[in-house]
């Protein structure tokens, strides 16, 4: 009975496994309800990003097995990938305390790549609205995931953890950078502005540097910045091919199933000897490795961040640790409210046997028999315990 997670993320997930289960809207919201559909299971909602991909559920079962069989069957059974060899290998499961402390700790991003990072707050209430939508959730994970992100929220406000945030956005941009001394006047393309981790790179550039920004966009899309600053070029996403020579930095952020760069073609259009950075952000991925064969080309993808991620994430564990006395706080008051929401049938039974004995024999009566009740139920321990709460 309780919150149980399985988690598939960068913790020992690497790039090719993590890209299963890189699900779309509808397969996440197919699996919450294929998954409430058992009786086991009251409640769920599927957080998929471009690092991690979990299950959270609420059971009333008392056996946390055979729910983490059912999670299992759901969620290799929409990846493809019940024949994968080794694929338990690289499932992370949580229950209880341990499942509180994890979603908490993911909301604040003390879970990310890079740690403090923005954009996993933004996702875990996309994931929360979603399974509201699909009617998936109720009173207890709405209250887990509310909590949560109301924590992350204060980590964000009362810690420099996030004022010095480097998300794998900025990180793109960063190692563009350092290959290439600068990126001022350097052309860059980016595929998949529009969307979420597109649109943060391409304000990230536009706000830091002095690049030529170039963005592919579909026929008739029109490509929406903040603060309105349309200082790029617009090129139709089926020309894209055609510009890549004159690019120094490709950067790709789509959500699409197959590759929007492949090797063969880039060779072919990659006729001027110069250095080039192309960089990766998308699960499944979007550019063909094999591009790094090319003489004086560059390619990154997301697990090749892990390094310089490392890097940031050193001068944030004192700022961490400030977050996860914060978060320590939430995480409590969520135990106790989940404690209490369980009881309030036990709750109902004790009022109204108190108030049936006041009527009868009065309220000091009834204290005494409440009194006695507790004492005839229950071990030494938790007597002592129950007495030190009163003494407070």
């Amino acid at each position: 009975m309780g919150i149980q997670i399985i988690s598939i993320s960068h913790k020992i997930a690497p790039l090719h496994v993590r890209e299963m289960f890189a699900f779309t809207e509808e397969q996440q919201k197919h699996m919450m309800q294929e998954i409430t559909e058992h009786l086991e299971v009251s409640e769920c909602i599927v957080l998929s990003t471009c690092n991690r991909t979990e299950m959270y559920v609420y059971s009333d079962s008392e056996s946390k097995g055979c729910v983490f069989n059912l999670m299992e069957d759901v969620l290799l059974g929409e990846a493809g990938a019940q024949d994968e060899e080794d694929i338990g290998n690289y499932l992370l499961f949580y229950h209880g305390k341990k499942a509180i402390h994890h979603l908490f700790q993911v909301a604040a991003g003390l879970d990310s790549m890079v740690i403090g990072e923005d954009q996993i707050l933004g996702q875990v209430k996309t994931a929360h609205k979603q399974a509201r939508e699909a009617g998936t959730t109720g009173v207890y994970l709405n209250t887990f995931f509310r909590m949560a992100v109301t924590g992350a929220k204060k980590v964000k406000t009362e810690t420099e953890l996030s004022k010095t945030s480097v998300s794998t956005a900025t990180l793109a941009l960063k190692v563009a950078e350092e290959e290439l001394g600068t990126l001022k006047d350097k052309k860059v393309l980016i595929i998949g502005a529009t969307g979420k981790i597109g649109g943060i790179v391409l304000m990230n550039i536009q706000s830091l540097h002095q690049a030529d920004i170039y963005v592919t966009t579909r026929k008739n899309k029109l490509i929406q910045t903040k603060h309105g600053n349309d200082e790029f070029t617009t090129i139709d996403y089926e020309d894209r091919y055609e510009y890549l020579d004159q690019m120094d930095v490709v950067i790709s952020a789509t959500s699409s199933p197959h590759y929007t760069l492949t090797y063969s073609k880039m060779k072919k259009q990659l006729t001027t000897a110069k250095r080039r950075v192309f960089v990766d952000l998308a699960v499944p991925m979007d550019i063909e490795a094999k591009i790094s064969a090319v003489d004086d080309t560059c390619y990154y993808n997301i697990d090749d961040f892990t390094r310089i991620a490392k890097e940031n994430n050193q001068k944030k564990l004192r700022e961490a640790e400030a977050a996860s006395g914060i978060l320590d706080e939430y995480e409590l008051q969520f135990e106790q409210w989940m404690v209490f929401q369980k009881s309030l049938s036990v709750m109902g039974k004790v009022r109204d046997n108190f108030v049936k004995v006041a009527e009868h024999k009065g309220v000091e009566k009834a204290f005494d028999h409440f009194f006695y009740w507790v004492r005839e139920n229950n071990t030494p321990e938790d007597l002592e315990t129950f007495f030190q709460c009163l003494d407070h």
